[in-house]
């Protein structure tokens, strides 16, 4: 099922990445994908978008003129060469353990008009961060354009991962007290076309204002080790043709269920969406 080359990439080599991410909560690895495979995605992406703004439910807003949506993983023909890459299963592994599971897969769409979202992390800290300062899940993003300032690119304040208190709302959106330090330590990102991140949602983050003219669709492939428990928040699900199609490891590290049809998801995510304004 798999469309590049792929080469073996022991634990020894991605050594650096997992520093990273303890260190700033984010890492990356460039030119990981054809622009072909990425720009196929992007033709999916804008499928399973216009198919979602079309129901009820199917797209969240997390900000004006700004989205997420969640699929199933055969909506996404590519979704294989993702999760089966050298780099990124190396890296699952190394951070969360041979028995990591896929638990996400859907997109942000930030489009003309997006502004600055507040800084917040994606989820409540898990009590394992908390006490042991482990991180138990690992967010990838593929952007499917090549970002320039204007499209409002991904702000995140590198080492807030550890970041936490009883101030944060929801457990996710600090004060409005602790902006500056945020605004201090910001890096704006600016991957291009087969580009791959990988980093902790418990980074403090944010999506800025989106001036150009141009949808920015970001993949998103969330994983998580045996403790965590974001499973909850989704609902992926898989064919059993398109299961029984699968390489075996690829199989073990997807949790979900294995239906006769597909149902289309309805979106979770309204605490964003809430707190952010609707879109």
């Amino acid at each position: 099922m798999s469309t590049y080359e792929t080469v073996e990439v022991g634990a020894q080599d991605v050594a650096a990445d997992v520093a990273a991410l303890y260190e700033d909560g984010i890492t990356a690895r460039r030119g990981a994908f054809p622009v072909p495979w990425v720009d196929r995605l992007r033709e999916d992406v804008d499928a399973a978008f216009e198919e979602a703004l079309a129901r009820p439910g199917g797209a969240v807003g997390r900000g004006p003129n700004r989205y997420y949506v969640e699929v199933h993983p055969e909506q996404i023909s590519g979704f294989v060469e993702l999760v089966d890459h050298p780099w990124v299963r190396s890296l699952c592994a190394a951070v969360l353990g041979p028995e990591y599971r896929i638990v996400e897969v859907g997109f942000d769409v930030p489009r003309r008009g997006a502004v600055d979202q507040p800084w917040h992390r994606d989820f409540p800290m898990p009590e394992e961060t908390r006490r042991e300062r482990r991180l138990t899940s690992l967010a990838f993003n593929v952007t499917t354009v090549d970002t320039t300032d204007e499209m409002g690119p991904f702000e995140i304040a590198p080492g807030t991962q550890w970041d936490d208190g009883p101030e944060f709302e929801h457990g996710m959106f600090p004060p409005r007290s602790a902006y500056d330090r945020y605004r201090e330590r910001a890096v704006r990102k600016y991957p291009r076309r087969g580009d791959v991140s990988a980093r902790s949602a418990l980074t403090i983050h944010r999506g800025t204002a989106n001036r150009s003219g141009l949808d920015r669709p970001v993949l998103v492939l969330g994983v998580d080790g045996p403790e965590a428990d974001n499973s909850e928040r989704h609902d992926l699900a898989v064919t059993r043709r398109y299961w029984d199609a699968l390489p075996e490891r690829v199989r073990r590290h997807l949790d979900c269920p294995v239906v006769e049809t597909l149902t289309p998801i309805t979106q979770k995510h309204t605490i964003e969406g809430l707190v952010m304004g609707d879109a």
